[in-house]
């Protein structure tokens, strides 16, 4: 998504790293490391996205360090599209066949944000016909690259209508919560 917005491969790659872990501050070094691209490649796009108020950069000893700034006024958006276009969401989408008939898949604003959650929220959920084991790979994948568990749920579109009219306290619960739709109108899930 970003390759289709953004012409410069690097500031793509720069900004998925970012995005991937959006409170880490990296140095530029680092940031070369964790993009394969050239030093001074990395240097101009860091100073792009800086002058831009894209990230946000702060001096420690003789480093520089750069951030994510959360005063950008399109923060949150980048972080949803960021979770739809990398990792997990994106593996999603492309393999939307192989996982079957799936009416709508959502991350919860909390996975989509970093922020440290209860052991039992949900930080995905997919309602249709889902092929779960294929889902459960995706799912174990996303886990090895971002280094920690993610709770995940699939149900049926029946399930998911019969136990909201019931007022399900689960169902209730994700239903109260921020969300990120990755697939479906959230409009229509929500009436």
């Amino acid at each position: 998504m970003f390759a289709d917005l953004i012409t410069s491969k690097s500031r793509v790659t720069l900004l998925n790293v970012f995005l991937s872990t959006p409170y880490e501050m990296y140095h530029v070094r680092e940031c070369v490391r964790r993009t394969g691209d050239e030093i001074n490649a990395v240097r101009r796009e860091l100073q792009f996205l800086e002058k831009h108020g894209i990230f946000q950069k702060e001096q420690r000893a003789n480093r520089i360090y750069y951030s994510l700034d959360k005063n950008y006024p399109f923060y949150f958006d980048l972080l949803n599209m960021g979770v739809k276009t990398i990792g997990l969401g994106d593996e999603v989408l492309k393999n939307r066949a192989k996982l079957g008939k799936i009416k709508y898949a959502m991350f919860s604003s909390k996975f989509v944000r970093r922020i440290k959650k209860n052991p039992d929220d949900v930080d995905f959920m997919v309602i249709g016909t889902v092929v779960l084991p294929e889902l459960a790979a995706l799912v174990r994948i996303e886990e090895q690259r971002l280094g920690v568990e993610i709770n995940y749920t699939a149900m049926t579109e029946d399930e998911f209508k019969f136990r909201k009219t019931r007022n399900d306290p689960f169902i209730a619960g994700i239903m109260s919560g921020g969300r990120v739709m990755l697939i479906g109108d959230e409009e229509t899930m929500l009436s």
